[in-house]
């Protein structure tokens, strides 16, 4: 197996979250929506209620860097949550909630890519 770039590792995994999130029945929105604050790497709707998530991807090839948790400190949900106000103010759709959710994909050892999906981190 040859070796990704950090670039083709993320692709990667942001494709494998979106397979996630679409297997689940959810619906995405934008994909690496850009401001001047940042980028959001998935926006989509929650089906089960008329909820607007925007999603962090996180990638990772092995066990470093510590828990899925500390991939999201404090100052990244401030940021998240000021790119998430941007896009929103740009759009005609109201949604009766709004969060921030976190997808860890490792992509390592296994065959299989391990996904983590953490709910209402910000």
């Amino acid at each position: 197996m040859t070796t990704m770039t950090r670039a083709e590792l993320g692709a990667l995994g942001e494709q494998l979250a979106v397979d996630h999130l679409t297997g689940q029945g959810w619906a995405i929105l934008a994909r690496n929506w850009r401001c001047r604050y940042g980028e959001l790497d998935v926006i989509a709707t929650d089906p089960g209620t008329r909820t607007v998530v925007f999603v962090e991807v996180k990638t990772r090839s092995g066990d470093g860097f510590g828990g899925l948790a500390y991939a999201v400190p404090p100052e990244k949900v401030r940021r998240l949550r000021r790119l998430a106000g941007a896009w929103l103010v740009g759009q005609q759709s109201h949604w009766d909630e709004v969060r921030l959710d976190v997808i860890g994909v490792r992509i390592g050892r296994c065959r299989i890519p391990e996904i983590t999906h953490l709910q209402g981190v910000g």
